[in-house]
């Protein structure tokens, strides 16, 4: 299956889950491909047919964005080297988990979180420690007897006990031994920090030195603004008072650009932040509700706030 074949089944599958779902980032660079909302739930996706080819600096900027847009980044793909991507497991590239599609169906239509993740030697299961410490008192088993049938030793039993994960294998002789199940699902729209082997979120980039008036003025206005590298957007901007959120874009407003401008516009709806657009000179106040600012209008702090609300064409949700 082509990579389009499969943003566009991927489309199609979460609209069909009741998603929002973005325009297509088919504008350089772009570190993620589509914007997805379901309620407060907001994924960002990046689409390719052998994750391997995830690298790590694009697995930064999906960090940072995840962050500061309080969305969970995601990586759908079909193989790894030269298998495939097994059903019902969850991979991770530098930092971001990486589901099949098989996988991301179950999750997003049929709202079923796998149990399974893989890491360095094999694949593992979280294991529900306290339910384990009842099922093992109810049966009036000791630390002993349990670490016996399993073959390992009570260190390790009292470690499952304390939550630490399992191996596939030690979860269905447990399941088998207390005849029921013991392991919890991977909460993956609400972290995987426990699994994932989680980093501290990377340092921003320092903007371009063509940038740096732009973001002097958004600051000025009252935003921290955060520089990206890949994304389809060179800034994501927070206010301090809590108000607005901005994806700011800077250039020449020639055709490109505008093309940018639209699909910034589509991803600020889904991530309900405001797209603006800063320019040399223009005309034009808008594109398709992405405000158009011009460099000579950065001056006033206020009178900054003031157009991109008027220029946005909607109030920030």
């Amino acid at each position: 299956m082509s990579r389009s074949a499969l943003i566009g089944n991927l489309t199609a599958m979460l609209r069909d889950a009741g998603f929002d779902v973005s325009d297509r980032c088919a504008v350089r660079p772009k570190s993620f491909d589509l914007a997805a909302r379901r309620g407060e739930d907001l994924v960002l996706l990046k689409v390719l047919g052998n994750v391997d080819a995830f690298d790590a600096y694009t697995g930064e900027e999906m960090r940072r964005l995840g962050e500061y847009l309080n969305a969970t980044p995601l990586l759908i793909g079909l193989r790894t080297r030269d298998k495939d991507l097994e059903p019902g497991v969850v991979y991770f590239r530098h930092g971001v988990p990486a589901l099949n599609p098989d996988t991301a169906m179950e999750l997003f239509v049929e709202e079923v979180p796998p149990l399974v993740y893989a890491a360095p030697g094999g694949l593992y299961v979280t294991i529900d420690g306290d339910l384990l410490v009842d099922e093992r008192e109810r049966r009036g088993w000791s630390l002993g007897r349990l670490a016996s049938e399993l073959g390992v030793s009570r260190r390790t039993v009292s470690k499952y006990e304390d939550g630490m994960n399992a191996s596939v294998e030690v979860a269905m002789e447990l399941e088998e031994l207390f005849d029921q199940p013991l392991t919890s699902p991977i909460e993956v729209l609400e972290g995987v920090e426990d699994v994932g082997n989680a980093e501290p979120t990377p340092d921003d980039p320092d903007p371009e030195a063509e940038d740096e008036p732009v973001v002097a003025a958004l600051t000025a206005a009252g935003f921290e603004v955060h520089p990206t590298d890949r994304a389809p957007f060179e800034t994501v901007s927070e206010d301090d008072r809590g108000e607005e959120r901005l994806l700011t874009g800077h250039s020449a407003l020639t055709e490109t650009a505008r093309k940018r401008a639209r699909v910034m516009a589509s991803i600020g709806r889904v991530t309900r932040s405001l797209s603006v657009y800063f320019v040399v000179d223009s005309d034009r106040e808008d594109v398709e509700g992405t405000a158009v600012i011009g460099r000579d209008e950065l001056d006033d702090p206020d009178r900054l706030r003031e157009l991109i609300r008027e220029r946005s064409g909607r109030e920030p949700a």
